[in-house]
């Protein structure tokens, strides 16, 4: 592969991870807020505790 093809598909892989990340942050904060929640609200909305705490849960920073 030629220079230009090699930074182009670095470039992508480097999006591509920062895109994964954020994803990953963002359902972090979703958790969070989720457990906030009690138990009967969770399990109407299809949540189970024990699976959301599993994920991991980081409190937004704001």
């Amino acid at each position: 592969m030629n220079f230009f093809g090699d930074i182009g598909r670095v470039a992508r892989n480097g999006l591509n991870r920062m895109v994964e990340a954020r994803e990953r942050q963002a359902r972090r904060y979703v958790n969070a807020t989720l457990l906030g929640l009690d138990d009967e609200t969770l399990a109407r909305s299809g949540f189970d505790r024990k699976q959301l705490e599993k994920q991991g849960a980081t409190h937004s920073p704001f």
